[in-house]
């Protein structure tokens, strides 16, 4: 039975994310959580009351140092690392065989343990599963670790195997040693960059009696992407009911990605390291202070955070201490650094009892991963105009009112010109289709999907807002409630959103990996297998009639002005009998007569839509009129009073047409079944 009463408290649909509790000898610990490494019975400029302050919850320190200075005499003398370091809340000791790893020239392995000379002072230590976990007793620490033997994770079938089945023995051994101590004692999966062996390490220790298991041996040499492979593969194969540990991994998008996988516990240096160079990680990015540009600036940090330094110190002043070197710097950054950590770590929880972390994952992935170059100089530069970013025939234009759109150059035409491009694209698409409400499954519908087409990708204001909705909404369904959706990009010329994406600082919508995906793989598949994004590129009219039939279209081109083709009756008409077999709405931001009259022409029913934007109002087109008067409020039909203004119109048709044309659209509107009152 596991000595830290471990309580799996909420999986987050849609990702392997965890939260849990647990319980120590010095009191709970709440998952996911990040430990400060405190090596040497202190975290590098911190204070005790300095990191409570920060509520870290969970100190790492380590056996390896502590053995050689101050010994294991002064920890039985104080009665443990807690009085010691005047530290009252959970301490987790490593065991040493990450710097015995580190030790290639000095020292020497064998069956029985490590052979190696202190850096200390030159004496011969032999550091053994058994004297390691003698040691971590005397320590007092709430968690001990087992004797491992880490290697490069870029190591032979060969090596990884008889490291790993030596961890193995000294596992045994480590638990054999711990006896009746109430501490909790971990394993840790070994096996390199070797799937199977992976798989063998984790299901040979999780049936030992441990009471937690880490992965060790990652960050040691492989790729970002083998990590975040073999973390998954990890993961897949401990059990539910136990803590788990991903060791010295500590970047905030590895521990971000290592919490999708289904990792608890985390640890590493970075945040200490990279305050003594300077360094600061913001909700804006990392900061680097050394920077010339921070001379002058009387802002904080980060002005979303509220730890003692960004509450009491500019940048300017933080900039002076680190090109002083002025240890003083080192302390504010570590202190930053570390609260930044811990409100990341309480994000990410907040998130998953939720059920929402799928969602904050993708918003999450990009952001973490961003520096100080994406943040605008905060002091007076040298007076010339900034250089507008580009790309084909597309430039950012940002409004007065601050929020930034994309331009056409060739045609002067802006996407979303009054309002920012989310807000335009929830309200006219997501709000008025009422896509929330589509995605509880009919009960008469065996999980078919909802099609959306969006016709006109741009940006992808409408896809993402669509996506966006569809990760909130389905989060909070019951899986049997739940109705896939499928959508579907048209678009032509890819710059537009390749623009967009590479300027994600100034495009809120676009800090989620399904933009990236989309360009990379023409598709995206959310973590729960219920949201699906393809895109069709190329020209829509060649492949209409091959895409699935919609339930809702979401039609964005530019305008008749530059892209006439798009807006005809005939394009309009294949749209129309491309859905007979099923029963669509069309949404668009026009809401011109001649737009109006081309619909009607086509077959649709046609309402006005509400306003947005510039735009008074905007249309719906149904296939059927039944899809309108089913509505609980109703469309605002096009009736006698418009049908009347028509009639009067100097421009009451679509452009080129010939007299012969113009007579038989005239015809077709008077005669629309729209305008004869249902039977």
């Amino acid at each position: 039975m596991s000595r830290l009463a471990f309580n799996l408290e909420k999986e987050s649909p849609g990702s392997k994310a965890r939260a849990a509790r647990f319980q120590t000898g010095h009191g709970e610990v709440r998952t996911p959580v990040f430990m400060p490494v405190g090596t040497q019975a202190t975290v590098k400029n911190m204070t005790a009351e300095g990191l409570r302050a920060l509520d870290a919850q969970v100190l790492l320190a380590n056996t390896y140092h502590l053995m050689l200075r101050p010994g294991p005499k002064v920890f039985e003398k104080f009665g443990g690392i807690h009085r010691f370091m005047n530290w009252d809340r959970p301490v987790l000791t490593d065991s040493g065989g990450y710097q015995i790893f580190s030790l290639v020239a000095d020292r020497v392995m064998s069956e029985a343990g490590a052979h190696f000379r202190s850096y200390v002072d030159g004496e011969a230590h032999f550091l053994s599963p058994e004297s390691s976990i003698a040691m971590q007793r005397a320590i007092g620490s709430d968690i001990m670790m087992v004797l491992d033997q880490c290697i490069p994770s870029t190591a032979s079938f060969a090596e990884t195997a008889a490291a790993m089945q030596l961890t193995h023995r000294w596992a045994e051994r480590s638990l054999e040693a711990r006896g009746d101590s109430r501490q909790a004692l971990f394993g840790i999966v070994q096996g390199a960059c070797h799937r199977e062996l992976r798989i063998r390490s984790a299901e040979f220790l999780r049936a030992l009696p441990f009471d937690g298991l880490a992965i060790g041996g990652l960050a040691v040499g492989e790729t970002h992407a083998e990590r975040y492979d073999f973390t998954d593969l990890a993961t897949d194969h401990l059990p539910k009911n136990l803590p788990r540990y991903l060791m010295g991994v500590g970047m905030p998008i590895d521990i971000l990605e290592a919490v999708h996988r289904g990792v608890d516990m985390f640890d590493c240096i970075i945040p200490t390291q990279l305050a003594q160079r300077g360094s600061a990680f913001t909700s804006h990015g990392k900061l680097h202070c050394r920077r010339a540009v921070y001379k002058f600036s009387e802002a904080p940090l980060d002005a979303r955070c509220t730890c003692h330094t960004c509450r009491h110190y500019s940048r300017a002043y933080i900039h002076h201490l680190v090109k002083s070197d002025e240890t003083l710097g080192w302390q504010l950054l570590s202190t930053h650094n570390l609260a930044y950590y811990q409100r990341l770590m309480g994000e990410m929880r907040a998130h998953i009892l939720r059920g929402e972390f799928a969602a904050y994952y993708e918003s999450q992935r990009f952001v973490l991963d961003r520096d100080d170059e994406d943040n605008p100089p905060v002091h007076p530069a040298p007076a010339r105009p900034p250089r507008v970013p580009q790309r084909g025939d597309y430039e950012v234009a940002t409004s007065p009112a601050g929020f930034s759109s994309i331009r056409q150059i060739s045609s002067g035409e802006v996407m979303h010109s009054v309002s920012a491009p989310a807000e335009e694209a929830n309200r006219l698409y997501i709000v008025q289709s009422g896509l929330a409400a589509r995605l509880r499954r009919p009960p008469q519908d065996e999980a078919r999907p909802l099609v959306i087409w969006d016709v006109g990708l741009g940006a992808a204001s409408n896809a993402m807002a669509a996506i966006h909705c569809a990760e909130a909404t389905l989060a909070t369904l019951a899986p049997t409630e739940r109705r896939p959706l499928q959508l579907i990009s048209f678009e032509r010329d890819l710059d537009s959103l390749t623009l967009a994406t590479s300027q994600a600082a100034r495009f809120p919508h676009l800090r989620h990996g399904a933009p990236h995906a989309l360009l990379k793989d023409g598709q995206w598949r959310d973590g729960t297998g219920l949201i699906e994004w393809r895109l069709l590129a190329g020209d829509f009219l060649a492949q209409l009639e091959a895409a699935p039939v919609p339930h809702l279209i979401f039609f964005d081109p530019f305008s008749a002005k530059t892209d006439t083709e798009l807006w005809q009756t005939d394009v309009f008409a294949r749209i129309h009998r491309h859905c007979q077999s099923g029963a669509a709405e069309l949404y668009t931001y026009a809401a011109g007569t001649a737009v109006r009259v081309a619909l009607l022409r086509a077959g649709f029913f046609v309402a006005e839509g509400m306003g947005t934007g510039p735009k008074a109002t905007t249309t719906v087109a149904y296939t059927r009129r039944e899809l309108g008067l089913s509505k609980s409020e109703g469309p605002r039909w096009l009736g006698a009073e418009w049908l009347a203004r028509w009639r009067r119109s100097g421009s009451k048709f679509p452009a080129g047409l010939d007299d012969a044309q113009q007579a038989a659209c005239a015809e077709a509107v008077e005669h629309h079944a729209q305008f004869t009152p249902p039977a």
